[in-house]
């Protein structure tokens, strides 16, 4: 048995969910990548996949030994990366996890041009406004604002989002439009962003030369992701605080008003964070430089 080999073709299996489609990733024969995950499961002694006639489930050891041997795989494919003529030509699988906003409005408007730079990275984008475990969930790199309290991950700066307060003009018809921030409190409602594991709502933040100050309005409506805050203020559910790049358009066509802009906090950082590795994939290198650019000119 060609341990490698078989330790590939399982991975392959668990990732694609059935045998077929894995054997044609692979490009081999069905049989073939039966006679080798059974081979590996001989050698190891147990069970890695439960199969059916209709599907494939991992077993806890197969899961178990996935984990670590896809840690393997990857560290193994970026060694081979950064020699000879792969790292002249970035190729490979890059596994990446962004918040809804950044990926909608930032990122994948933009990655036609990228994968026509650099057509033989194949990129998995998981969206999400979560923490992701980047070790346990194999993740190349996460894209995310604020700041970064794990210290034994890299994160290296990427921008910074100017903020905008702002609702639907017929909210404002509705409710006034305030002078100052206190004045939210009075009569206003909030659209809340719900951060964090409490899930409870972010205040407005305001600042003014050195004067800063929190409000927090009255809250009807709250939502944890991003694209669904902006389509609730979009909707005059209420007030919201957001990202100057996710408004840009609203604010530009009139569906949403700006309010207070002599208030605006400081802008949020956002960063690339990407575990330690002494083998930097070059596919990762060439995507943190882009994703860089992008966001100056984004910004």
């Amino acid at each position: 048995m060609d341990q490698l080999q078989a330790i590939r073709a399982f991975a392959r299996v668990v990732e694609a969910g059935n045998f077929s489609r894995a054997a044609d990733s692979l490009q081999m024969p069905n049989a073939t990548l039966t006679k080798l995950v059974q081979a590996l499961e001989s050698h190891l002694g147990v069970r890695l996949l439960q199969r059916t006639t209709r599907r494939v489930t991992v077993t806890a050891e197969g899961a178990a030994y996935y984990e670590r041997t896809a840690r393997l795989l990857k560290e193994l494919d970026d060694i081979d990366a950064s020699f000879g003529s792969a790292q002249r030509k970035p190729r490979g699988p890059l596994r990446i996890d962004m918040g809804a906003s950044v990926a909608s409005m930032i990122v994948i408007p933009a990655l036609p041009e990228f994968l026509a730079a650099y057509p033989d990275i194949r990129i998995s984008l998981a969206v999400s406004d979560r923490h992701t475990n980047l070790i346990g969930e194999n993740v190349d790199c996460v894209i995310r604002g604020g700041a970064v309290t794990d210290e034994t991950l890299v994160a290296r700066q990427i921008g910074s989002a100017p903020w905008v307060t702002c609702a639907a003009p017929a909210y404002w018809r509705a409710h006034g439009t305030p002078q100052h921030p206190h004045d939210l409190c009075d009569g206003h409602t909030l659209v809340g962003y719900l951060g964090g594991t409490g899930q409870r709502a972010l205040p407005l933040r305001f600042a003014q030369g050195a004067d800063k100050l929190e409000v927090m309005p009255p809250q009807l409506f709250g939502v944890n992701e991003s694209n669904a805050h902006a389509a609730a203020g979009l909707a005059g559910l209420g007030i919201m605080q957001t990202f100057r790049y996710t408004a840009r358009p609203y604010l530009l066509s009139g569906a949403l008003v700006e309010v207070l802009p002599e208030w605006r906090p400081a802008p949020y950082p956002f960063y690339v964070v990407y575990p330690p590795n002494r083998h930097m994939s070059q596919r990762l290198r060439v995507f943190i430089d882009w994703i860089t650019a992008r966001f100056a000119a984004a910004m």
